[in-house]
């Protein structure tokens, strides 16, 4: 089993950047893709970015350019760099690990385990 807990999350104006972490512990499956998921109220939950075992990346159209995703497997944490944040960007941020794939999966069934997520609210 791995447990994963995002932190980072908070209230930024337009325009504002924040760092989410995910730390993993337990079997943190380092040699598999990691990625961040996103659920804003009402809607479904929606591939952000994910990385690979071999640091290769994929994100969605929507953050590409504005976001980073970089993972550091000696402190078995994978973050999210968000710059240029907008209010679309409100949403539950939750940090994935796969068991099966080493590749940057943007499939939400690549993914077995989760994180509790983190709030991050873009608001003037």
């Amino acid at each position: 089993q791995v447990q994963l807990v995002e932190s980072g999350g908070g209230l930024v104006q337009p325009g504002g950047s924040l760092r989410l972490s995910c730390a993993a512990s337990g079997r943190t499956f380092n040699s598999n893709a990691k990625a961040w998921f996103r659920q804003a109220p009402g809607k479904e939950r929606e591939f952000v970015a994910a990385v690979g075992w071999i640091m290769q990346t994929n994100y969605a159209d929507s953050v590409d350019g504005r976001f980073l995703i970089s993972r550091d497997n000696a402190k078995n944490t994978v973050y999210l760099q968000m710059n240029n944040l907008k209010p679309e960007d409100t949403a539950v941020y939750y940090c994935a690990a796969s068991s099966t794939t080493a590749q940057a999966s943007t499939q939400l069934s690549s993914y077995a385990y989760w994180g509790q997520g983190t709030q991050v609210t873009v608001s003037a």
